[in-house]
């Protein structure tokens, strides 16, 4: 079979293919068809050789996400049978209740080996059965960009109809946000430096869109589009940079919930001590998280939205691409 590693992780570039034996699934493992993976920011972390504890181990296969069919089973196997699709957890072994450290230690993709590849063993505990109405390229999408929008909104105190999401960007994690929230009954309100990204969000349901650029104190916009009051949720994915302006833009009693690092700085911790503000960290979730959240999926008939698909000779283009923040929505690799 065929898979991808990083030899160094000295860069995108740097991700080979190679010709492997195929593995075979041993007591309560499975052997997956993969038939897609999604890519998230973290995978550009990873190729340039930065995981989130220490460096990346030699030789790793990357992606944490991914959507297959099951082509084998080991014995004691009880909870999927060949032919069934599934996409596999971010974390193999989160199966419910709070994350421990060694959740952390079976993440896909950075802690062991990931998904790019045709064949994957997995245990059968760190799989879930995709919903019906979804492709492998829309199944994808779900264990990391998805999961996380989900644990934001509805793990902590759950969002309820008729309250006010604020979404940053049009990036995998965001566009699921909107998408959950509107399906509660939920007002959207999003930010992106592009007229046209936010012409695309509007046409997702989001109400209102802010232009950064435009303002670059965006929160003042939010404020005044809800009448002073704030929002009730803001799915955070900027970091230090950010965070500020989300604390300032949620109500007093508000939830930010704290998902990206992609910028910089410094967070002054008084003004979410004065607005009572709940910040919440957010690292993807566990298995009974996805499972509620793939019977919202499946029930409202959501549709994940895919910015690109790549072939699976195109790997390091699907990089790129992600590196370029031009998409909206979700990049992933068909698997073939």
């Amino acid at each position: 079979m065929k898979q991808y590693l990083f030899p160094q992780a000295a860069g995108i570039d740097t991700l080979e293919l190679r010709d492997v034996p195929t593995p075979q699934p041993g007591r309560g493992q499975i052997l997956v068809r993969m038939r897609a993976a999604s890519l998230n920011y973290r995978d550009l972390n990873v190729a340039a050789g930065r995981a989130a504890r220490g460096s990346v181990p030699a030789n790793l296969v990357p992606l944490s996400d991914g959507a297959g069919e099951v082509v084998a089973c080991g014995p004691a196997v009880d909870r999927v049978a060949v032919g069934d699709r599934v996409a596999g957890l971010f974390m193999q072994n989160w199966l419910g209740g709070d994350m421990e450290p060694y959740h952390v230690d079976s993440s896909r993709g950075g802690a062991i080996d990931g998904v790019l590849a045709e064949y994957v063993v997995f245990d059968q505990d760190g799989v879930v059965p995709l919903p019906a109405h979804l492709s492998f390229e829309e199944g994808a999408t779900l264990p990391c960009a998805g999961l996380t929008a989900w644990n934001a909104l509805y793990a902590g105190k759950p969002l309820r109809s008729g309250e006010t999401v604020l979404i940053l960007g049009t990036g995998g994690v965001s566009i699921f946000a909107l998408q959950f929230a509107r399906a509660a009954g939920a007002r959207v309100i999003g930010t992106s430096s592009s007229q046209e990204k936010l012409a695309r969000i509007a046409a997702l349901g989001a109400s209102d869109g802010v232009n950064y650029r435009t303002h670059p104190e965006w929160q003042t916009e939010v404020l005044a589009l809800t009448g002073g009051r704030g929002v009730d949720h803001v799915v955070e994915v900027g970091g230090a940079g950010t965070l500020g302006r989300s604390v300032a833009a949620a109500r007093i009693g508000g939830q930010v919930h704290l998902i990206g690092v992609l910028t910089g700085g410094e967070i002054d911790p008084t003004p979410i001590l004065r607005r009572n503000t709940v910040l919440r960290g957010i690292y993807v979730g566990s298995r009974q998280m996805f499972q509620a959240m793939n019977a919202a999926v499946a029930l409202h008939k959501l549709r994940p939205v895919v910015d690109r698909v790549f072939d699976f000779a195109d790997a390091k283009a699907a990089y790129h691409h992600l590196k370029g923040q031009t998409h909206v929505g979700k990049v992933v690799i068909r698997i073939e």
